[in-house]
């Protein structure tokens, strides 16, 4: 268990690490371009590291549902809404809308037992948790100042911030 714990937290370091890098592609870039960077390579080293740890046995697929391998398109949403998320709400609130909905759908389709899930039986403790986590968001992007709140121009759009101070 200690094992799945230490490898979330990495996980969860490395999707706030990607989506940073993947945001400044980004302002370099178009959206697409920078999904196809990022899946493009994302695959080269996947190709690689699993020929390595795996060899030919990478490519046996057995007793697989033809729908899993739509997997791949559905990467293609995620790399695409979190860069414009990013851009639009700053990097830590859009992860933490994304963690909260991941975590809230992960109890949907856990409770009901879709998409081949063993079925988890609901708890209102689950969904009280997905609540308060929600409630932090809420007071994360609401609780602060007011200067905050006021989105910082983004590079490139043409308005300038001046740090001259002003009468």
């Amino acid at each position: 268990m200690l094992t799945g714990i230490l490898l979330s937290l990495i996980a969860g370091a490395l999707v706030s690490l990607q989506n940073i890098f993947n945001a400044k592609v980004n302002e370099h870039t178009g959206s697409w371009t920078t999904t196809t960077l990022v899946l493009g390579m994302g695959f080269a080293a996947s190709l690689v590291m699993g020929l390595i740890m795996e060899g030919e046995n990478m490519f046996t697929l057995q007793h697989m549902q033809p729908w899993y391998w739509f997997s791949g398109m559905i990467g293609v949403g995620v790399v695409i809404c979190l860069v414009q998320a990013t851009r639009i709400l700053g990097a830590t609130y859009a992860i933490s809308i994304v963690l909260t909905s991941q975590l809230g759908f992960a109890l949907l389709w856990d409770s009901m037992g879709w998409l081949g899930l063993a079925k988890v039986p609901f708890s209102f403790n689950q969904l009280f948790g997905v609540l308060i986590i929600v409630g932090g968001i809420l007071v994360f992007k609401l609780g602060g100042s007011s200067q905050d709140k006021e989105p910082a121009s983004a590079p490139g759009s043409g308005k300038q911030q001046s740090v001259l101070p002003t009468k």
